[in-house]
């Protein structure tokens, strides 16, 4: 049942003059421990969304060290991604979702018939991301050390899908979070790993772009870059803020009538619930020309997402809640000023005032925007100060570093 991803290769040397050739001797020398160990990676998509991104990058990395590393695709029917996209929703605080019994069987059912016709026992450690393949732990006689990553915003979780869902994880050996906050009380805290996600520097939608490819970009999707840009990145999905991101554009476009709106997102194989709020943005939107949306199915892929980021003068991320929010720090990562909602792992990249601006809502986000665009020696400020602060705490090497810090505390050696 699992689709196993065939990766490009990549080369922890090509990150010596991003992070620094001292990181770069340490994760060698990691890996020589590690070397041979085989490691399987399993998720519920191939692409769309961060955790697909970051493995995509991750998985070649760990190889060229000497893990032996795969990537492993649940599959699954629609309806089971419907269901999955409800526990989505209800471990980030949506209280109105109710837990059926019929749901409970079909996310059983494709745990097990995945488990059934894939063989994880060969592996070294089991790596699990996120809740949809986290019930597959039920179904293989663990012989090795099975780890749980959680990447969403799980402080305030609907409890009744959250009791669900412990029964599974509560069997692994680790159990990783983002941010202390999503840490849930009724876990072994000996058990708990806090590790932020990270962005690959050197990969197409965060690698240095010449300014002619930028200009060619904004021209093939008719953005004008003599006027000033918006830009939110961002899944279509209730907790994303699209419509909030919609408004504070409207109110700075009564100050300044000649700034333009893009919202990027990419239509993930895993969220069927996306085109119903990607419509939902489409009307919302009605017939303003200034505003462009912008997904793969138009052509927009890793390399136009950094052009995008590139050229935007301000980059919001207006979030109701965000796990962590990797396109905040892509567009850190580009020197962009970020207005962000203080929610999640938002309020834990940007430093208010120094690296961009947390706001609580629309009126403030239109008041910080506003001010970024009168002030662009200032928003360079901002944008100088986000990147270093990426530099130090969110490259895919420190990343990579903490992964091998946790194997090897298996054995005693972390």
């Amino acid at each position: 049942m699992f689709q196993i991803m065939e990766l490009s290769q990549k080369r922890i040397e090509d990150y010596s003059s991003v992070a620094g050739e001292d990181a770069v001797s340490r994760i060698m020398e990691k890996g020589e421990k590690l070397s041979g160990t085989k490691l399987a990676h399993v998720n519920s998509t191939a692409y769309g969304g961060g955790v697909a991104e970051i493995l995509s990058n991750l998985v070649p990395l760990m190889n060229d060290i000497g893990i032996r590393a795969e990537w492993w695709v649940l599959e699954g029917s629609d309806e089971f991604f419907n269901v999955t996209k409800s526990f989505h929703n209800a471990l980030q605080g949506n209280k109105n979702l109710k837990l059926t019994e019929e749901m409970k069987n079909l996310y059983i059912k494709t745990n097990e018939e995945n488990a059934q016709k894939t063989d994880l026992t060969e592996f070294d450690y089991v790596l699990v991301h996120d809740p949809q393949p986290a019930a597959l732990i039920e179904f293989y006689e663990k012989k090795q050390p099975w780890i749980w990553r959680c990447h969403i915003d799980l402080s305030c979780p609907n409890r009744e899908f959250w009791e669900f869902l412990r029964q599974y994880v509560q069997k692994y050996d680790r159990y990783i979070f983002h941010l202390p906050e999503y840490v849930q009380s009724d876990l072994n805290p000996e058990k708990t790993v806090i590790m932020p996600p990270s962005i690959d520097p050197l990969s197409e939608k965060n690698m240095e772009l010449k300014e002619s490819e930028v200009l060619k970009t904004l021209e093939r999707f008719d953005v004008d870059p003599d006027r000033p840009i918006i830009t939110q990145v961002a899944r279509f999905d209730p907790w994303k803020g699209v419509f909030d991101v919609i408004d504070v554009y409207r109110k700075v476009k009564e100050k300044i009538p000649e700034v333009q709106l893009l919202l990027v997102g990419v239509m993930a194989a895993d969220d069927p619930e996306g085109w119903v709020y990607f419509e939902k943005t489409l009307r919302k939107i009605g017939e303003d020309y200034d505003v462009k949306v912008l997904t793969n199915l138009t052509g927009v892929h890793a390399r136009e997402v950094n052009a995008f980021q590139r050229a935007s003068d301000v980059v919001l991320q207006m979030s109701i809640r965000e796990g962590f929010g990797l396109t905040v720090t892509e567009a850190m990562w580009k020197g962009r000023p970020v207005v962000g909602r203080a929610v999640g792992g938002i309020k834990f990249q940007v430093v208010d005032g120094e690296t961009g601006f947390l706001v609580k809502g629309v009126k403030d986000a239109v008041e910080k925007t506003l001010y970024l665009l009168k002030h662009p020696e200032e928003a360079e400020r901002l944008g100088i100060s986000a990147r270093e602060r990426v530099r130090e705490n969110f490259l895919i090497t420190k990343h990579l570093e903490r992964y091998l810090d946790l194997l090897l505390s298996f054995s005693g050696e972390g």
